[in-house]
């Protein structure tokens, strides 16, 4: 029997030169691509719906179409509170965050902006 030939990944496309099925596309340009900064003003994307659970809450994208779970209760809290803020800083400084836990909410904020749960709110 023979190794497989393609991407078990890929569903049986065949990439173009230079194309991973498996990775996601860098150099895009979205609004979400700006990269997160915790000094901006920030926003659940309006295209988003949060449903609060009893574990955390659920996002979903009506756009991308994107489900994402929030399982920490601290973290949505921070979410829903962005825009009563000057800044994503200010709703982790409200929330209580120290310098200590700081890294893991700017890293949890970080992958919701990147994935567009969360826009920059126009100034």
């Amino acid at each position: 029997m023979s190794a497989p030939t393609s991407n078990p990944t890929s569903g049986g496309r065949v990439p173009a030169a230079g194309v991973r099925f498996d990775t996601p596309e860098t150099g895009a340009t979205s609004p979400g691509d700006q990269g997160f900064d915790a000094l901006a003003a920030w926003e659940l994307n309006p295209k988003v719906a949060l449903r609060p659970e009893p574990f955390g809450a659920l996002l979903y994208h009506f756009g991308t179409r994107k489900l994402s779970f929030l399982k920490n209760l601290t973290v949505v809290g921070i979410v829903q509170s962005l825009a009563d803020h000057d800044s994503a800083e200010a709703a982790l400084a409200s929330a209580g965050i120290t310098p200590a836990q700081r890294p893991l909410y700017v890293q949890a904020l970080t992958t919701l902006a990147d994935s567009g749960m969360i826009t920059r709110r126009a100034a």
